[in-house]
């Protein structure tokens, strides 16, 4: 099979899942073994691209020419393959997750969820693979459309409000900001390819390149800078795997992904650092790492820190690739999976507390360690992973961030990074102090042990991957030396 081949099957095999899952709704078994069979289908096709040593080579896949000069193309470079890899990975495992947690919590409409899980993922794949800024921002409209039913499953007030909130921001960002960036690159560049060391003309004025560079980074809303990242925490009110999808799966690495990659192949890390674009990104990603870490050390409510750790964690993968440094750069695509598996275990376990004790409140926990020893165990791995210590994998990543940052040097950098640690640990660690060596202020409603064991193994599962991207990051960690081919 072609490679050309494999990229479009990246694309069919959920899109074409969601229909064979949307048939078989009154089977739920062969409804959930279809869900199963797809996310593990599409993970085989992906492993093949990765034993594929010509796939960077080859030429873009054209899929459509809708109107002279306007392509809709597929071409697959290292940080869309990693992002690929990470995502068709992640939906297997939580498609076990939410079988369990569907089931055990008997959620209505759970046969749409599965269809929209598929085809946010068919999207997310077209994310990965898209081959210039118009086949990006199609397949980036349709991730935001396909994951509002997800965001307003359970229909209630709140879920209506918040659905809205999420649409309304990310629409309004995209066709507002992010259209028109793209527009004034081809009007600029006469073409919207991706390329290694960036496209744009260099006879751009310093104050064009950052305007343009303004208008990609709060227009790809999806990457949660602030303040266009309030939909993210709104989102909160949908099921803890749709949570999962969004901060670990699909929406929010579909933002920081797309932000990466046209920093580094639309401007190129040249043209902003000779015009001093960058440190916009710089300064407005250390907000976001500050900020929103104070405020998830307010929040009582378990999914809401998380959520707003998870707005702070984005702005590591930004202010890493604005830092412009080889290292740095590695540090943001390294960051992109460290994030990924450690999140996902921590709105995995959140989700599992629900399940298994009906709490939802940081203040509620007090002693759940010793009911739930596995689920809060892989809750103090991932929390590990969040802060940046080792064995975890976000260790790795943030400290290639701060090599990358003192070579500039830029010790601000530095401090933001010391001092984001520093809150990490403050509103991540009491929880698992709580959970293990705090004893149970108030016995439970009813005798819980552990949730479901699907759920106890997909949360572990992400764990451990959180403990082999720190042991063996070299897969990894070879993508994403490959991204520093534009300092050359």
């Amino acid at each position: 099979m072609t490679t050309a081949n494999l990229l479009q099957l990246c694309i069919l095999i959920p899109a074409i899942g969601a229909l064979f899952i949307a048939a078989s709704t009154r089977l739920p078994n062969l409804r959930e073994g279809v869900t199963i069979l797809t996310s593990a289908s599409l993970l085989a096709t992906v492993f093949q691209l990765f034993r594929r040593t010509d796939v960077f080579s080859q030429t873009p896949l054209v899929l459509a020419t809708p109107l002279p000069g306007i392509d809709f193309e597929l071409h697959l470079e290292p940080l869309g393959l990693l992002f690929a890899g990470i995502a068709s990975l992640l939906w297997l495992i939580t498609s076990l997750y939410t079988i369990g947690y569907m089931r055990c919590n008997s959620e209505q409409h759970q046969t749409r969820l599965y269809v929209c899980f598929a085809i946010a993922l068919s999207s997310t794949m077209g994310i990965a693979l898209a081959g210039n800024l118009l086949t990006l921002f199609l397949f980036y409209e349709l991730l935001t459309l396909s994951t509002y039913p997800l965001v307003t499953h359970k229909g209630d007030h709140d879920a209506v409000a918040g659905g809205r909130f999420y649409l309304g921001i990310l629409i309004a960002t995209s066709v507002g900001l992010l259209l028109p960036a793209i527009i004034w690159t081809w009007q600029v560049a006469g073409t919207t390819s991706f390329r290694p060391g960036g496209i744009l003309d260099w006879t751009m004025a310093p104050a064009g390149v950052s305007l343009l560079l303004m208008l990609y980074a709060f227009g790809i809303g999806k990457a949660a800078l602030m303040p266009i990242h309030r939909w993210l925490p709104e989102a909160m009110v949908a099921p803890t795997p749709v949570s999962a999808l969004l901060h670990a799966v699909a929406v929010v690495k579909a933002g920081v992904f797309s932000l990466v990659k046209i920093v580094l192949y639309i401007f190129g890390p040249k043209l902003l650092l000779e015009t001093g674009s960058h440190l916009f990104l710089i300064t407005i990603a250390s907000i976001t790492i500050v900020g929103a870490s104070v405020i998830a050390l307010q929040q009582d409510n378990l999914k809401r820190r998380l959520a707003y750790s998870t707005v702070s964690q984005l702005a590591y993968i930004s202010l890493a690739v604005a830092v412009l440094t080889p290292l740095s750069v590695t540090a943001a695509a390294l960051h992109i999976a460290a994030h990924a598996f450690g999140k996902i275990t921590l709105f995995f376990a959140a989700g599992a507390i629900y399940t298994a004790a009906h709490k939802t409140r940081v203040s509620e926990l007090d002693g759940i360690g010793r009911r739930m020893p596995w689920t809060m165990t892989a809750f103090a791995i991932g929390s590990l992973s969040m802060i940046g210590l080792p064995p975890a994998a976000g260790f790795i990543s943030k400290w290639f961030l701060l090599q990358g940052a003192l070579i500039q040097p830029l010790w601000p950098v530095a401090a933001v990074l010391l001092l984001s640690t520093l809150l990490n640990a403050s509103y991540l660690m009491p929880i698992v102090y709580v959970a293990f060596f705090r004893s149970e202020t108030r016995p439970p409603h009813h005798e819980h042990g552990e949730a479901p064991k699907i759920m106890v193994i997909a949360l572990c599962a992400t764990a451990l991957l959180t403990l082999l991207l720190f042991i063996k990051p070299d897969p990894v960690l070879r993508l994403a030396q490959l991204l520093t081919g534009g300092f050359q």
